[in-house]
């Protein structure tokens, strides 16, 4: 086990920067690999999340930020302090990992990385895993569960439809083609949002190479291609803010201020006043 060090990890790391740090007791990493690959084999000291503990069903979206009690069960589940520096993996290239980190940044706690590639990642590099279950030591001064800082990643369907009505945001639609164009229904009516622009989320992945992110400035190149203005805030969104989770760390490497709406089109699909656009992508 290596001694106690201050983690600089930067938002995005790769498996190399990790490997050194392993047994760190500041270090959280946290596997949002499915259970039976967690089960099999995980980074050692990794500890499981489950995707249930990170969202809250309502009663027309499927993944809402949870309330303040749930997201206290989690700080205390992740034995989380202010000291703490969160690494996420998932076996997704990121989508699963990066909603995590969105939910602790709902929080005000931005000490905190993505593995680039995850599980995928590690295992090409050859590195070791572990099936073994730890117990995470208890921590005595636990992450205060505060939601103060939340609206600067998070917006909630009436803020976002009054700047929809006043055509005053940029709107990034992560979702399939398919599911934009409202061919594929998820929701009791298809589509997207007006003037959302659409980029899916697993185009970022080069799936040829672990799961890892394409080249960043390639990413950004294609994203304004689209029509993308990075100089002006963005909102992105998927079905349940799952997919977004990658979108939104996306968005954070590339110093871009976005927001993710984690009622999705799962409550604006659902609410039958919502504004919507049908019909196929502009080319």
């Amino acid at each position: 086990m290596t001694a106690t060090s201050e983690l600089n990890f930067p938002l995005l790391i790769e498996t190399d920067d990790l490997v050194p740090h392993l047994g760190d007791p500041n270090l959280r990493i946290v596997d949002l690999t499915r259970g039976s690959v967690y089960a099999q084999l995980h980074i050692p000291h990794a500890i499981h999340v489950k995707p249930q503990q990170l969202v809250q069903q309502h009663e027309l979206a499927s993944g809402m930020l949870p309330d303040l009690e749930r997201l206290q069960a989690l700080v205390e589940y992740l034995q989380l302090s202010p000291d703490n520096h969160v690494v996420a993996y998932d076996d997704e290239g990121g989508a699963w990992a990066g909603r995590l980190l969105w939910n602790l940044h709902c929080l005000g706690f931005t000490k905190t990385s993505l593995l680039n590639g995850g599980i995928h990642a590690w295992l090409a590099a050859g590195l070791p895993t572990s099936a073994d279950v730890e117990d995470l030591p208890v921590v005595e001064h636990l992450l205060r569960v505060d939601l103060s800082h939340a609206s600067q990643v998070r917006i909630e369907y009436p803020e976002l439809l009054e700047l929809v009505e006043q055509n005053a945001v940029q709107l990034w639609d992560c979702r399939t083609e398919d599911e934009y164009t409202g061919s594929r229904l998820a929701a009791r009516r298809g589509g997207h949002i007006p003037n959302a622009l659409h980029y899916e989320w697993s185009t970022a992945l080069n799936r040829e190479n672990h799961l890892k992110l394409r080249d960043l400035e390639h990413i950004q190149q294609r994203l304004q291609q689209l029509g993308f203005d990075f100089n002006r805030p963005v909102v992105v969104y998927c079905q349940s803010h799952h997919r977004s989770g990658l979108a939104y760390i996306l968005g954070r490497l590339l110093n871009w201020n976005i927001r993710a709406y984690d009622g999705a089109w799962s409550e604006w699909g659902n609410r039958p006043d919502s504004p919507i656009v049908t019909g196929e992508k502009p080319l």
